[in-house]
């Protein structure tokens, strides 16, 4: 009875329209009075804990990191440097769209910003250059969901945090599965960017690329930076989300002189409202994740799925179909805050790889970030494109088939993300 009770809770104030944090404290306290032990201190003990972590302070200086990046001007070198390379050819601005989201997605871990940057620029464009609108966006969005995959992602330090598990392995896990997902969108581009009659873009000179190099090699380097002191033991998450930070500061003030006091107080303020809001959900679900354990929900929920248990596969094939149907109405924070602890005794017990399913559940919430009524990134992609939701979801839908290939192909086939994860974890 116990998961109806929290389930419907939750549901009913999400529906009234109640904001999520406010809604998880709300089905905290349906669960503790239903259980008969109602307390107040026990619900602020909970929140000042669930805030209270160390490797949390990644997030805030991660999305400080992206908020410095976009504002320094580094997403416009970035995509100068992808356009001096593929952008002559049939649909070239199409892979400069998929290329830019690869590399941005090493630099900021936010697929919203990655939307909002590189839409603003891109989009209008490929409309400028005969591209269809809905399918531009459409592409830009599938592009932007990479970002939470490949490291630095907010996410995998979001999940790590409420399962316990290594964030610098997770960090490691979603490169394969990140690249995957650029290999699909670039094979689906070129199927359809043959039927495209867009105008090509000019074929720029040795020079020209050696320019745009030297201008994003200072962007290029970042990702290289994280994933060298991560894996050389270096620097902990945490600390590589202050280096990102203050890099990403200094290149925008000394380098590209792109930051002025004004803008670096805009970004400041910026990220602090956007942590607000990150850190005030990890606080309300440590009270439902409390309750949930004391409530003995996932003992419950393994009795259910009992007879999956010997079957891996088969498990995680379920259990992804429920995060799909999840990721249609909730956002991608508060469903790993939610179902984390929800999933990961059943996954203990099944013997899955807690790194492996790490991965996998984090791509199916970027998936969900794709999916209506509430798909953030498509509502973003769609704002930017200045393009109808019916309108964006037919341009996007057969980049979504692709990344779900990719989903499936990882379920079926774990050492894609095991065997390259020993190799640089060695």
């Amino acid at each position: 009875m116990t998961p109806v009770i929290f389930l419907g809770s939750l549901l009913g104030a999400m529906a009234f329209g109640m904001p999520i944090a406010f809604a998880l404290l709300l089905s905290g306290v349906c669960l503790m009075m239903y259980m008969g032990m109602f307390d107040t201190q026990i619900i602020a003990q909970n929140l000042i804990n669930g805030a209270n972590s160390f490797p949390l302070l990644a997030v805030p200086f991660f999305i400080l990191a992206g908020e410095f990046m976009n504002a320094g001007g580094i997403s416009r070198k970035i995509i100068q440097f992808a356009l001096t390379l593929v952008g002559p050819i049939r649909g070239g601005l199409g892979y400069v769209s998929i290329i830019a989201a690869v590399i941005f997605a090493g630099l900021s871990g936010s697929a919203v910003a990655d939307t909002a940057a590189l839409g603003a620029i891109l989009i209008p464009m490929m409309v400028k250059a005969g591209y269809d609108r809905n399918r531009s966006a459409g592409l830009v969005a599938a592009g932007g969901i990479i970002a939470p995959v490949i490291p630095p992602s907010i996410a995998f330090i979001i999940f790590g945090v409420t399962s316990d598990v290594s964030i610098t392995k997770l960090f490691l896990g979603g490169i394969v599965p990140g690249l995957m997902m650029g290999v699909a969108l670039v094979f689906t581009w070129w199927l359809m960017a043959r039927k495209e009659k867009a105008e090509k873009m000019p074929r720029a000179s040795f020079k020209d690329i050696m320019i745009a190099l030297k201008e994003a090699s200072w962007a290029l380097i970042l990702p290289v930076i994280i994933l060298a002191g991560l894996r050389g033991g270096i620097f902990t998450p945490t600390e590589a989300a202050v280096v990102a930070a203050v890099y990403a500061l200094l290149v925008g003030v000394f380098i590209y002189r792109s930051l002025s006091f004004t803008t670096v107080y805009k970004c400041l303020l910026g990220a602090a409202k956007t942590t607000s809001v990150v850190m005030f959900l990890a606080a309300a679900a440590m009270v439902s994740s409390w309750l949930i354990t004391v409530a003995n929900v996932p003992a419950t929920i393994t009795e259910f799925l009992g007879p999956l248990l010997e079957n891996p596969m088969l498990l995680m094939i379920m259990i992804n179909i429920l995060l799909v149907l999840v990721g249609t109405a909730m956002d991608m924070t508060p469903t790993i805050l939610i179902m984390t602890p929800v999933l990961m005794p059943i996954i203990i017990q099944a013997g899955i790889d807690p790194v492996y399913f790490g991965v996998l559940f984090v791509l199916n919430c970027s998936i969900g970030l794709l999916t209506p009524p509430v798909g953030t990134v498509l509502n973003v992609a769609a704002g930017v494109g200045r393009t109808s939701m019916e309108g964006i979801m037919k341009g996007v839908m057969p980049f979504l088939i692709a990344e779900c290939v990719v989903m499936v192909l990882l379920i079926l086939f774990p050492s894609l993300v095991t065997v390259p994860l020993e190799w640089l974890h060695r």
